[in-house]
Order: C-alpha cells, then structure tokens, then sequence
C-alpha cells in the first residue's frame, strides 16, 4: 500500500514540476506564498548533481536479469522562465529547459544476459508555454493555467501534452498559507491523468517554518543568518529521457524513473537576486522503467530496482522578484 501511495505521489510530482513553470505569472499577494516552494519559476535557474555508484536489479519483459551496476552518474540541468505578455487578470508565460545526463555502467545484455561496461549519454529538452488567468471563487484567490508542452532529444521534437490546473488560495496570512488545486493531463503515457494538490506554510517562531507541497515532498526550514535558510525534508524527484535502438527495437521508447531525495538544502542569497544552493542526503528509488513513446507506464517492457544511494546537488538561480533578505 505504502509503494502504491508512493507511486501515486511520483506521478503527481511530473505535474507538479510542470504546475511549478507557470507560478511567476502569479499577482505578486500570491506569489509571496508558493515562490519559495519552487526554485524552477526563477528565471535562470542552473544546477549540476552527481550520485553515487549503486547497483541495480531488471527485469526485461518480465524476465529477471542479472544484477547491474551504476559506477558513476552526473547531471547537469538548466532552465529560463519567462513572462511573455501580461494582462489586467491573466499572464502568457513560457519555460525552456535543458538537461543532460552521464552514465558509466556495468550492465547485462537484454539478449545474451552478458555483462558489457560503457558510458552513456542522454540530452532532453523541455518548453512549455502557460497562460494563467486569475479571478475570484468563493470569496478566494483562484488561479486557473491552460499549458501546452512539448519535449524531446538530440534527435528533435518527440511529444506535445497539455495541462489544465485550478488553485484555490483558502488562507494567506504571515503566519499560514495554504492552498488546494486540481491538475488534470492531457497525456495517454499517464496513468492518473486527474493529480489533487495541497500546500501549507507555517511559520513558527526565531525562523523556524514547515513547508509541505503535495505531491511533491515536505520540508522543516530555519532561517539563517538574514539572507539564508537550512531545510530538512524528503521531495520527489524524476529524470526522464528519450531511448533510441532499445533492445534492438526501431520505436522511441522512454526511461523514467522517480526517486524520494531525503536530506538537507542549504540556500544563500548572494544579493543581486542570485541564490546559490546546495543539497545532499539519501536517494531512494520509487519507480524506474522503460516503456514506448506514448503508451502508458503501466505496460512497461523494462524495469529496474535500484539501492539507495547518495547524491549531492549545486545550483545557482536568479530571480529578479525575490527580495534581497529571505523573510524569517
């Protein structure tokens, strides 16, 4: 049950990376309450991270291989969002991102089951355009986004989704804010196209706050020194990419893989609307497996169980709307 539970949040944190794109178009009352939750609305926002080596057991169309190993993995990540046009009570917004991911392995054949050491490389490309339009409901804040997204690889363009989402701002004081929303996506590779969403910030005193965005993790923060914070907490993370001649197959076929990061941010900021940021802790894997381009998850032909590892993650994001001095 605890997996399934599990598996259902991994899902939902795809959505909400992409709820995350369009948040800088937000009026600024509301800004104040979700922009700390995410860092990719900055409108630069670079990091590179490395894992540690782990093995890893597969299964390749049901069919138990021998056991791989990732000797070393690094990833590096980069992405602008921008305003493109604004109105009275909506805002056209858009995202561009790039990642690329470098692995060295020692894993079987999908045939001979013979173990074959390499070095693989992904490239994946994300852009997304969003208009948001807010009103009233209830007597509440309400924010709806319309998005259109398209991603792929080296190789160009492999997919073009869509995305509703409806928030409702319940309560935004100092002390507490808190939201709900609904997401639903257009997408037939999902298998839970309708995601709930809920946010909550309470802040405590001499800088002390929780932070909990579902489905996406949770966080206890203390505010540091006037301009930085510490956060301890676990949050959900994917890496998705597009494989080419899988198992000797000519179809597009996609790895995906969701993964609980447990352990410790520390994030400073350096004036000038930089923040520097650093993470590590534990990594432990939900869900990684290959199915083709535009079928569902479900009816994937490999998987794999990867231990748990550790990671360690350095960005730096600039963001002209954030204030000089993190609020405790």
């Amino acid at each position: 049950m605890l997996k399934k539970i599990l598996l259902l949040c991994g899902i939902g944190f795809c959505t909400v990376a992409a709820q995350a794109q369009k948040l800088d178009s937000i009026p600024q009352k509301v800004r104040a309450i979700v922009a700390d939750k995410f860092p990719i609305t900055r409108v630069l926002n670079l990091e590179y991270e490395s894992v540690g080596g782990y093995k890893y057991a597969s299964k390749y169309l049901g069919n138990p291989l021998p056991k791989g190993k990732i000797e070393n993995m690094q990833q590096a990540n980069g992405s602008m969002n921008v305003n493109v046009k604004k109105g009275k009570n909506w805002t056209l917004g858009a995202l561009v991102g790039y990642r690329f991911l470098s692995t060295e392995t020692l894993r079987p054949d999908l045939v001979t089951h013979q173990m074959k050491r390499g070095t693989q490389n992904y490239h994946y490309h994300y852009e997304t355009v969003n208009y948001t339009y807010y009103s009233k409901l209830f007597g509440k804040m309400a924010i709806y986004t319309a998005s259109i997204m398209t991603d792929g690889s080296e190789k160009g363009f492999e997919r073009v989704r869509g995305m509703l989402m409806g928030n409702l701002v319940l309560k935004a004081t100092r002390e507490v804010q808190m939201t709900v929303g609904l997401v639903g996506l257009l997408d037939p590779s999902v298998q839970i196209p309708v995601i709930p969403t809920f946010t909550y910030k309470q802040q405590y005193a001499e800088g002390w706050a929780l932070d909990v965005l579902l489905p996406k993790g949770a966080f206890v923060r203390k505010a540091l020194f006037g301009n930085a914070r510490a956060s301890f907490g676990s949050e959900l993370n994917n890496t998705f990419f597009y494989l080419y001649d899988f198992g000797g197959s000519s179809r597009v076929h996609t790895f995906n893989q969701i993964d609980i990061n447990s352990g410790f941010t520390y994030e400073h900021n350096l004036g000038r609307s930089f923040i520097a940021m650093v993470k590590t802790g534990m990594r432990t894997t939900v869900q990684s497996r290959v199915s083709e381009k535009n079928e569902s998850q479900k009816d994937y032909i490999y998987e794999t169980s990867p231990d748990p590892t550790f990671y360690f993650n350095v960005g730096l994001s600039f963001n002209p709307f954030a204030k000089k001095r993190m609020q405790k």
